[in-house]
């Protein structure tokens, strides 16, 4: 089974799936495809108080299952969820994984 990722633009999807098949035939290495990657995916998405929220509650978790799930701390996640914090860098990746895929992916 294969998901399709989110792309900036329909152009720079154009663009992904030339260099896709470029790299299948052998013309782009996997080096340089990886770059390709990472121009034309989509930014993370910020995660507030209440996106966290909500998406932990749309997933059925308790906040320490969350934390146990983004291997950070029960107190983390609580400062996300009041707004005292906000996730940053993995954190944050892990929970646009969630949100795409679901909890499945990162388990």
């Amino acid at each position: 089974m294969t998901t399709k990722t989110q792309m900036k633009s329909r152009i720079l999807e154009a663009v992904h799936e030339t260099a896709s098949d470029l790299q299948r035939l052998g013309f782009i290495d996997k080096r340089k495809m990886l770059k390709f990657d990472a121009l034309c995916l989509a930014p993370v998405q910020d995660y507030d108080a209440t996106k966290v929220k909500a998406l932990r509650e749309r997933l059925h978790l308790s906040q320490a299952v969350l934390a146990s799930v983004l291997n950070t701390s029960l107190s983390t996640v609580r400062k996300w969820e009041v707004g005292d914090k906000t996730p940053s860098g993995p954190s944050q990746k892990l929970l646009d994984i969630l949100e795409r895929k679901g909890l499945e992916a990162v388990l």
